[in-house]
């Protein structure tokens, strides 16, 4: 059996192709974070003070409570906001000298991409309805805005199917972390959605 093309096989394979890319590779294990969050929150915390650096740390602290904190309502009403935010900006408002004003909160820099922090992640567990781990994630600054998910190329019992109705599940079991995702990938190396 050493010689068949595992998942674990393909999995390191597009870990690798997106280190290639420029990818900075993590694998969540190794990490000290909050597995009840979705979000790379010190990455994230890391580009909101680097690509906002004119503002003052009230305005960064109210654009990362916005970020993790949504109001009631469907999760593509939820995504939906979340991809304005992307877009637009964070609309803030701040105090300097008993002053207030009010601004954007940016998370990614269009203008300069380098300026972003690309991050692909693995065995990234995250725990809401129930104890999940997409097979990888792609991190914008610490937003998990990709979710890969992978079948062995070589197990004739699973196939892209299989993969998306472990997304949908996925999707019911851990719907947080869909409020940061523009882009899903399904793949068992012959097919790939």
């Amino acid at each position: 059996m050493s010689g068949f093309y595992t998942e674990a096989n393909y999995e390191n394979s597009i870990i690798e192709l997106f280190q290639n890319m420029g990818y900075r590779y993590v694998y969540a294990p190794d990490l000290d974070r909050d597995i009840y969050s979705p979000l790379y929150e010190v990455e994230l915390l890391d580009a909101l003070r680097r690509l906002n650096r004119d503002l003052p740390e009230d305005a960064i602290a109210e654009a990362f409570y916005k970020l993790k904190n949504y109001e009631n309502g469907e999760l593509v009403q939820k995504n939906a906001v979340f991809m304005d935010y992307l877009q637009h900006g964070i609309e803030v408002r701040y105090f300097v000298n008993g002053k207030e004003y009010s601004g954007l909160v940016y998370l990614v820099d269009y203008k300069n991409p380098y300026n972003n922090s690309f991050v692909v992640a693995n065995q990234w567990t995250f725990i809401e309805n129930s104890n999940k781990r997409p097979d990888i994630i792609l991190f914008l600054n610490g937003l998990p805005v990709v979710i890969i998910e992978l079948k062995s190329p070589s197990r004739e019992e699973t196939d892209i199917d299989e993969a998306y109705c472990q997304l949908r599940n996925y999707i019911q079991e851990i719907p947080s972390m869909f409020i940061y995702n523009c882009i899903c990938v399904l793949s068992d190396q012959l097919t790939s959605r």
